[in-house]
């Protein structure tokens, strides 16, 4: 099956990012295999959908998007997995605010992960998951410069085996 990632995307943004091919450095896979067993794991969340903490963080920066169409904000937010609803706020101008304020588990489902590890599925969350505005820069210089190895620390400080993408 063939995943068309730019179908949803307005004609004037797919030749901004369509059939580019992989990055220098990328030619072979960006993939490692996962040798522990999921009922040993620790598992760590990121959603793209520019969740964060509404009475603590700052939000994602929206309005330089909205100058700066082909920007999105490059930072991370840590997610504490003990966050309810009405602790959360969203910053993303390509999503529905409303619905994922109605049930932030649709992008970013840490109770649904607390709940299977606690039925032994996996062996556990990490006490932090992460949030990032998901829409992003083609280039993604400040991604591989300071965002993915802050995120890449994060995680390794709370002994994550894993990380899940939940697109927003």
């Amino acid at each position: 099956m063939i995943v068309d990632s730019y179908r949803f995307l307005p004609r004037s943004f797919r030749p901004l990012y369509e059939g580019r091919g992989p990055f220098p450095g990328e030619e072979g896979p960006v993939w490692a295999p996962f040798e522990k067993r999921l009922s040993e794991s620790r598992l760590a969340l990121l959603t793209s959908a520019g969740l964060y903490l509404k009475s603590s963080q700052q939000t994602f920066d929206v309005e330089r998007e909205q100058v700066h169409e082909e920007w999105g904000d490059p930072t991370w937010r840590a997610i504490p997995s003990s966050a309810q609803r009405g602790d959360l706020a969203v910053a993303h101008l390509h999503i529905n605010d409303e619905d994922l304020l109605a049930d932030p588990e649709i992008a970013l489902p840490m109770h649904l992960l607390e709940d299977l590890a606690r039925e032994g599925v996996v062996g556990g969350s990490v006490a932090d998951h992460v949030a990032v505005m998901g829409y992003q820069d083609r280039g993604l210089r400040d991604w591989r410069d300071t965002t993915a190895p802050e995120i890449v620390a994060h995680l390794r400080e709370q002994g994550a085996d894993a990380l899940l993408l939940a697109p927003a």
